[in-house]
Parts: C-alpha cells; structure tokens; sequence
C-alpha cells in the first residue's frame, strides 16, 4: 500500500503567508477532500501536491522518500485537473482527448482509454465538436475525462464539481469511488458536499491565517 504525504508545509506567494504547518497523509484508496473559505489554499496545496509549486518549507513524502528527490516520477503516478479547463479550443473533444489519452499509453491502450472516457462522461455525441463551442458544463466534463484518458494513480482535482449538473456529479462520484477500489487516491477541493465513503477532511482555514506576526517571522527568515 503506498502512501503520500505532507509535513509541516509552509506556502508563502508574494509576501503572503498562505499556509503553514500544514500536515497531510493519504494512502492506497484514500480520498483526502480539502474543504476551507476562499483564499485558504485549497488550490495552491493541490498545485503543491502536483510539483507546480514548491513548499517554503517543509516535505512531501511518496512512501517515505521525498518526492522532491524525484519529480519526474512523481509526476508520473499523478494527474491534476485545475480551476481552468485545459481544453484547447481549437481542436475537437476527441483531439483534445486523444492527446492526453497518448501521454502515458500506447495506440491500442490509449484508444481504449479514449472510449472509456467518452463513455463514462457521456460526450461521445460531442467528439467532434471544437472546444470553443462547448457549454460551461460540456468543457468540465471533457476536461474531467481526462483521468479517465490519461491513467494515473493520483487524482488531483480542483472544484470537479464546478458547472456540473446532478447528473453528472453522481457519475463523478461513481467514477472517484471505482478509482479508490483500484488502490487510487484521490484528493480534491469542493465547496459542496460530494456523496464519497470514508473520506477525510482537511479544513486548510485552520492553517491558513491571519497569523501577522507568524508571517512577518517567516519571511524575515527567508522561509
């Protein structure tokens, strides 16, 4: 059974103290749901668990080794849906998920990843469709697909739930609970409640603050 996590994280962006002594661990068919009022650090933790931005201080830890010693591999095992849907506008749902769906697959994987992604998202109708002309909610649920497209082990993802309609977001949580019986972990930020077993939840607001004096510290020591 593998293991992620985070001890004593410190995010500071610009001048502003963002996080600190932040803890986490998640394991083989965990989900870790980050849950804090807007500008906690939900988004910029996910980016930090992602390798797109660097801790101040502090270790991420990929069964004990960190994850810093190797980011390439730690890449690898992880796939990051963010706030902005990564679907270039002008190709079509199908050249947008083909794409992904190649990264870490070969021709005959990938081709059945790409079935499988339209399939569980209900948007094979739109395969040829430009980006550009996708709804709010088309665009999610191409951009979501690509956990499905492009396998990984690690699920980061960002407000999946955003422009989604009911439907959908119990297909979502079908999908997150299929990847946990895998051995997947999965860890994401929501201002709703998701329908998810045995999640655990990590209030980022009780490490977020206003902590003047913390972040005067901190800065002062270069950290």
């Amino acid at each position: 059974m593998a293991t992620f996590a985070g001890q004593d994280l410190v995010c500071i962006r610009g001048e502003r103290l963002v996080f600190s002594h932040l803890d986490f661990n998640i394991a083989s068919g965990g989900c870790l749901t980050l849950i804090g009022r807007n500008g906690a650090g939900k988004s910029s933790l996910l980016r930090m668990m992602a390798g797109l931005l660097r801790p101040s201080s502090g270790v991420m830890s990929w069964d004990a080794t960190p994850v810093q010693d190797d980011m390439d591999e730690h890449r690898e095992r992880l796939h990051y849906v963010g706030h902005h849907d990564a679907i270039k506008p002008v190709l079509t749902v199908e050249e947008n998920l083909k794409f992904w769906a190649g990264l870490r697959s070969d021709a005959q994987e990938a081709q059945a990843n790409f079935k499988e992604a339209l399939d569980l998202f209900s948007i094979g109708h739109l395969m040829d469709v430009p980006g550009r002309f996708l709804s709010a909610g088309q665009k999610r649920r191409a951009n979501l697909a690509r956990i499905i497209a492009s396998k990984s082990q690690v699920w980061l993802l960002d407000e999946p739930t955003t422009a989604l309609d009911k439907e959908t977001i119990a297909k979502l949580e079908e999908i997150i609970e299929n990847h946990r019986a895998t051995g997947g972990m999965v860890v994401l930020s929501t201002h709703s409640d998701l329908n998810i077993k045995n999640q655990e939840i990590l209030d980022v607001s009780a490490f977020s603050a206003a902590r003047g004096q913390e972040s005067a510290s901190l800065l002062a020591e270069g950290i």
